[in-house]
């Protein structure tokens, strides 16, 4: 571990706590000690990043139980270990179960197994720790990802409306232009009928949409379609021809897509004698 090693033993036997600080001095950790339950908790709350306490289980005032149960509520991260001499199995069961108990060891102690355990509960309390801390990490990421998972189906809510709009805009303006009460007829850069509306196809034929991808010399005839070729380049705006037996008024503006010629657009009249 990077951090040092801080241990916390608790005993109201003065030969106890110099027991173990002689067991632990060529161990690099920081030992604190205390006599009693109340001035362990005092260390505690000057030295909050105790990695594990050993406490023994029988003191005057606050007991093993209790002060290891304040310990748990207190400092839940630190490692705790209780030392006894007495083989009480209820006292036992009550302070694991009350006190969240790493180890329970009995007086007297041997050395070799009470450093083992110290190790263990060490490397135990740096798992801990590295396991919460990727956990965290993964509440993170994942609070990250809810954020911009929600931001995601925001824009993905306002591109839908967006394209809800447009496509209303546009189907409304088809509407508009099928309905329109003059012949309106557009022609690609190629030459080609690309849509026609209702006057339109009734006044060719009768049949709507029959006309698109006819070719306009087909159409029109000669006159018309120079007319149309030269809207391309010189931009007339009108002019009245012949067209299916009536004298009509055609009127035509180019489509531009950005500076590039797109094709031509019609508006058709008959014109009306006065």
């Amino acid at each position: 571990m990077d951090e040092p090693v801080k241990i916390l033993c608790v005993d109201d036997e003065p030969n106890v706590l110099k027991a173990l600080q002689r067991l632990f001095m060529d161990e690099d950790y920081e030992i604190y000690t205390a006599a009693t339950g109340e001035e362990g908790l005092a260390i505690l709350a000057e030295q909050w990043d105790v990695q594990v306490v050993i406490s023994d289980y029988r003191m005057p005032g606050m007991n093993g139980v209790d002060f290891l149960k304040a310990v748990y509520e207190g400092w839940p991260n630190t490692i705790r270990i209780v030392l006894s001499g007495y083989a009480d199995t209820a006292s036992v069961v009550a302070a694991i179960n009350e006190g969240q108990i790493y180890k329970f060891i009995g007086k007297p102690w041997d050395d070799e197994a009470l450093k083992a355990t110290l190790a263990q509960a060490i490397e135990y309390y740096g798992l801990e720790k590295k396991n919460q801390e990727l956990t965290r990490k993964l509440q993170l990421s994942n609070a990250e990802l809810q954020v911009h998972n929600e931001e995601l189906e925001r824009l993905v809510v306002d591109r839908t409306a967006e394209l809800v709009y447009q496509n209303q805009m546009l189907r409304q303006g088809q509407l508009i232009l099928e309905w329109l009460p003059v012949a309106v007829v557009g022609i690609d850069a190629s030459g080609f009928v690309v849509q026609g509306n209702r006057r339109f196809n009734e006044m060719v034929s009768h049949d709507s949409g029959s006309v698109v991808g006819q070719d306009i010399f087909e159409l029109f005839g000669k006159e018309i379609t120079r007319f149309i070729e030269d809207v391309a380049s010189a931009q007339p705006v009108s002019g009245s021809f012949d067209f299916q037996g009536k004298m009509c008024r055609f009127q035509c503006v180019r489509v531009m897509a950005g500076d590039s010629f797109d094709g031509v657009v019609l508006a058709i009249n008959p014109v009306t004698e006065a």
